[in-house]
């Protein structure tokens, strides 16, 4: 079974295909200034329409993490760690990811990390790296 990927519209595009490039793209309120995730057409924190996907350094830390040992897909190698990633950008602006390329047992909370893209179809999955 492939893995899932995400369905590409007008809001979420940028996020998705910014790899690409080698860009982390999250959406930014000109109006408010402040950065959100997951993208959508209007920012959540202000309610204005003035916002546009935005290249970030793809710097973090980890803010939590699990150690998933359940093989739920054949492609997926056991054990992976599934993380909450906070971005440098801006306190609060997290999402959800995989800590990729160092063994599972030497992620850690407050861990610097640094994305990484995994490209499959026209979708670019940003990963998480250990930063140094």
């Amino acid at each position: 079974m492939p893995r899932k990927l995400p369905a590409l519209n007008a809001d979420n595009r940028a996020f998705w295909q910014g790899g690409e490039q080698g860009e982390l793209r999250i959406h930014h309120c000109a109006s408010c200034s402040r950065f959100f995730h997951p993208p959508a057409p209007l920012c959540p924190h202000c309610a204005s329409f003035e916002v546009t996907p935005t290249a970030v350094s793809g710097k973090g830390k980890v803010l939590s993490y699990t150690i998933n040992h359940q093989a739920w897909n054949p492609e997926l190698e056991v054990p992976y760690v599934v993380a909450i990633i906070e971005l440098v950008e801006q306190p609060g602006l997290q999402f959800v990811s995989n800590v990729v390329g160092i063994p599972v047992t030497d992620v850690h909370i407050e861990m610097p990390v640094r994305v990484s893209f995994l490209n499959i179809e026209d979708v670019w999955l940003p990963l998480f790296e250990k930063d140094q």
